[in-house]
């Protein structure tokens, strides 16, 4: 089992490099950064968001180890031949540690801030079948040529290419299970979802049934999931986390999150990924907490 960090990206960078440095050398396997450029508030979309792509390329030059990744980039916010420019790049400066973490895009009010077409559930998902598609072309081949729905590509290079062959995988992510995880049977080396156990175990059914469909061999496709983790030793506390509704939590003590962790593994996920966005709003708060998790929980199952 891989255990990974998502630092919330309204940190300075400075803490976000200071946390991935600390993690880089207690254990953890990779370090994820949301894609996104405002707070998801429609009243008030103020404060600060860094930028997913600029930050993995500082980090891939300083943090020597770990994965690195996106979770997810909005396939709408930029043109597939420029997404795969920058992860060519990105996987370039982390030699060979990127995982290419694309999506749908979903947040509305950036669209609108910005003047990017947000289109229909279904023109979302068909740009990112093609996006997926040109990618993929991109990486592996000299010069590519797309005739679709919303892209067109001409004899297009890609120089330099990235260090992984073929490209870094490809991480579809999102839960959406008629189109979006047939999309991940179909062309993704990673699917990722917000879930607890049950979760993964209802949906990875529906991803086997995918890949069977398609005629691909669903043990290409290695699974992670993230949910919010309340780690304590207080009954009040555990029961008050697990009934909130706001997001995928899980909570316990250390031998419960222990279960959880092998409930996890009991569904096919191969990595667990713990955000920061509850563990303290100082840096030492948050290293206090990874490190707790680290030592009581994942060490387990390294």
């Amino acid at each position: 089992m891989k255990f990974s960090i998502w630092p919330g990206s309204a940190a300075p960078y400075d803490q976000i490099e200071k946390l991935a440095l600390h993690v880089e050398k207690t254990g953890w396997d990779g370090l994820w950064i949301a894609d996104h450029f405002m707070p998801n508030r429609d009243d008030d979309n103020t404060g600060p968001t860094g930028e997913a792509w600029t930050i993995l390329a500082a980090l891939s030059a300083k943090i020597p180890r770990i994965r690195l990744g996106t979770l997810v980039t909005g396939n709408t916010y930029r043109h597939p031949t420029v997404l795969a420019k920058q992860a060519a790049q990105v996987d370039i400066i982390s030699k060979g540690r990127l995982v290419f973490g694309l999506g749908a895009g979903w947040q509305e009010n950036e669209h609108r801030a910005y003047g990017i077409e947000y289109s229909t559930v279904g023109g979302r998902m068909r740009r990112l079948e093609e996006a997926v598609q040109i990618i993929k072309n991109l990486f592996s081949k000299e010069r590519t040529n797309f005739d679709g729905e919303f892209y067109t590509l001409k004899e297009a290079p890609l120089s330099p290419k990235p260090v992984q062959q073929n490209g870094p995988p490809l991480l579809i992510g999102g839960g959406g299970e008629k189109v979006t995880m047939r999309i991940a049977a179909q062309y993704a080396d990673e699917w990722n979802v917000w879930g607890t156990p049950t979760v993964l175990a209802a949906k990875g059914p529906i991803l086997e049934a995918h890949a069977t469909t398609i005629g691909r061999d669903i043990n290409e496709i290695q699974r992670s999931a993230q949910a919010l983790v309340v780690h304590s030793d207080d009954p009040k506390i555990i029961e008050k986390a697990l009934e909130s509704t706001e997001r995928q939590m899980i909570a316990g003590n250390s031998e419960q999150l222990c279960q959880v962790i092998q409930d996890y593994i009991d569904a096919g996920v191969s990595e667990f990924i713990l955000p920061n966005f509850n563990l303290g709003s100082s840096l030492d708060q948050q290293i206090e907490a990874y490190d707790q998790f680290m030592e009581e929980i994942a060490r387990n199952f390294k």
